[in-house]
């Protein structure tokens, strides 16, 4: 999807503070972070949301929480507690339609969310 926001951030077209890069995913810090430590997981390729993946994703999808406990861990939020999050569908709060996991730490959260 060449106008999809993230998939312009990963060929370069828009700049970002890139934390991870590899073949199946980047990490950056997201422009308008809810907690101290807000980063973005983003998998190279497009899903418009969860509902997407296929059983051919799963390793890709798995991926995603290996590099969320190595960003947490490079972060010191192993010592204190983080979230991982994603949204699916704008009443989710979905805003931009290419998936993404949200790691958040450095404050204390609440439950329920949202």
């Amino acid at each position: 999807m060449s106008e999809c926001l993230f998939c312009q951030i990963n060929k370069g077209a828009i700049p970002s503070e890139k934390v991870y890069d590899s073949d199946g995913l980047f990490a950056i810090k997201d422009v308008n972070p809810q907690a101290p430590i807000h980063l973005l997981i983003i998998p190279k390729k497009h899903f418009s949301t969860i509902l997407e993946i296929q059983e051919e994703d799963h390793e890709l999808i798995g991926s995603i929480y290996s590099i969320a406990n190595r960003l947490a861990k490079d972060n010191g939020l192993d010592q204190t507690g983080f979230r991982v999050v994603v949204n699916c569908g704008k009443e989710a709060g979905q805003s931009v339609f290419h998936i993404h996991y949200h790691l958040l730490g450095g404050r204390p959260f609440k439950w329920p969310p949202g």
